[in-house]
């Protein structure tokens, strides 16, 4: 489709694949129709960006070149924070290819190049074997619609043979539960306040401490409380008299 409308010769409308082969490569291009949307979607050329998805895979591909660790590094003692994402990012976007979401794949992988990213200029470090393991699942990760780009990252990585074979990485669940969660308190509906509290906190112990917030003190106002609904990790609605 072409501004929503199918395309053809009679409306002048026609997008030529090699042409925007030849300008963006192959990879873009293939990247470009995974992300639009689910397979079953129509795919507007009119709304899509080659030019974005090229941009994307040159970021992706520097990680490679930045990385500055050994092959087989351990990464155990990398930088935790990373190692979250990372293996956030590839169990959600496994998740997402068995329900063939390939977009959402995608755009966990772009996530995690954005957080490696930061985590090189401004974080750990490239020598931090973290970032290491976070520019390998990228390659992986994307190995799947831009074999090109992840071919090369993945020789540019060390790596021997090809990335294709290199199976999809493992993911370590303990780093899939979360240190903390965002608690919403709401009074009449109302948010009020945000509370970083833990995954396991108890209904008695979140009541407790919403009702002790200083913005929810100063907001109620001394009011009686006609009820106090607690969902915990992630609500406390407050009802006022």
């Amino acid at each position: 489709m072409m501004n929503g409308s199918a395309m053809s010769k009679s409306r002048g409308n026609l997008v030529r694949l090699s042409d925007e082969l030849a300008v963006h490569g192959v990879d873009a291009i293939r990247l470009t129709m995974v992300f639009a949307g689910p397979p079953e979607d129509d795919v507007d050329w009119g709304d899509v960006s080659p030019s974005g998805s090229k941009k994307f895979l040159a970021r992706a591909w520097r990680l490679s070149g930045d990385v500055t660790s050994e092959v087989g590094a351990d990464v155990t003692a990398g930088d935790l924070a990373l190692r979250k994402a990372t293996h956030r990012a590839v169990h959600d976007a496994g998740l997402a290819i068995e329900s063939f979401r390939f977009n959402v794949a995608v755009a966990r992988a772009m996530e995690l190049v954005n957080v490696t990213r930061k985590a090189i200029d401004s974080g750990c470090g490239s020598a931090d074997p973290a970032v290491r393991e976070a520019a390998e699942a990228v390659a992986i990760m994307l190995s799947l619609v831009a074999p090109y780009t992840a071919e090369d990252m993945w020789m540019r990585l060390g790596h021997e043979p090809a990335v294709a074979l290199a199976g999809w990485p493992a993911v370590d669940p303990v780093l899939l539960v979360e240190d903390s969660v965002t608690c919403i308190v709401q009074i009449s509906g109302k948010v009020k306040e945000r509370l970083e509290v833990s995954p396991e906190i108890s209904e008695e112990d979140l009541r407790e401490l919403a009702l002790s917030a200083p913005a929810i003190v100063s907001a109620l106002e001394g009011r009686a409380l006609r009820t106090v609904i607690v969902r915990p990790p992630k609500l406390v609605n407050i009802v006022p008299e």
